[in-house]
């Protein structure tokens, strides 16, 4: 009996290996997801204005999904649709403006976009505000140095309404590619002024004085988020535009000055 007992025991202990073995090979849940659709690489196409609130939704989605990596593209919309519909691979959309989203559903690269946040414009000047801008009216002013958003980008286009809205005709010296760029033009003196979004003179911190546009006037964009149809990692990239629609997603978007749309 004990011969019989010895000869049994390894047979018993490779069965006990290959349960243990099987038992750790089943998935884990993550968010209500496999752990196997919560990882890889995500390539985000989102609106310059966008870049301070997604860096910080980009670290809380990777920190909550190990195994996942967020990588952007920030930059203007318009340029952004462009890439996506030549071809770019990219899995997440999230653009400064319905009519650039359009662009890219027309080509069939997205089918349902949804609207989650809303931006206004502010103007932007030097923390020591050194041409005395105190409103829109200064800003036709022919001593002060106006930087806007090229006309096709979102935050140019709001400009451009802003400006019709209030009966003004201003001369930019110089218009950027996108909101950043304005921005940068600011902070570093080389105009007197520029017209951005609010988020972005929340985001310069002190090194820029906001100047708020009267609400009768003032112009406003939607931003629309899509996972892409052509997504390269579509479950992940489904479950990043889940997060920034989720309401933890709204308090960062909040926080940096976007509003409900």
């Amino acid at each position: 009996m004990d011969r019989i007992a010895r000869a049994l025991a390894p047979v018993a202990a490779a069965a006990a290996l290959l349960a243990g073995c099987g038992g750790s090979s089943a998935p884990t849940p993550m968010g209500g997801s496999s752990s196997a659709t919560s990882k890889g690489t995500v390539n985000v196409f989102a609106a310059a204005s966008l870049q301070e609130a997604f860096a910080t939704l980009g670290k809380q989605f990777e920190a909550a999904h190990p195994g996942t990596r967020i990588v952007f593209n920030f930059g203007p919309s318009s340029g952004l649709a462009q890439q996506i519909t030549q071809g770019s691979p990219a899995d997440v959309f999230a653009s400064a403006s319905t009519k650039n989203m359009d662009q890219v559903v027309t080509a069939g690269d997205s089918a349902q976009p949804t609207p989650f946040v809303k931006n206004v414009m502010e103007i932007a000047v030097p923390s020591a505000n050194p041409a005395g801008v105190t409103s829109l009216n200064d800003l036709t002013r022919k001593n002060v140095k106006v930087a806007l958003c090229q006309p096709q980008v979102p935050c140019g286009a709001a400009a451009a309404a802003l400006f019709q809205n209030a009966g003004l005709a201003v001369q930019p010296v110089t218009q950027e590619v996108d909101v950043k760029s304005v921005l940068s033009k600011v902070t570093l003196g080389e105009v007197d002024a520029g017209v951005v979004y609010v988020t972005d003179v929340r985001a310069a911190g002190d090194k820029v004085k906001g100047i708020e546009i009267p609400t009768d006037v003032n112009a406003s964009t939607t931003y629309p988020i899509a996972t892409l149809t052509k997504a390269p990692n579509k479950a992940t990239a489904q479950a990043f535009t889940d997060y920034v629609l989720s309401v933890d997603g709204g308090k960062v978007l909040t926080a940096a000055g976007f509003q409900k749309p």
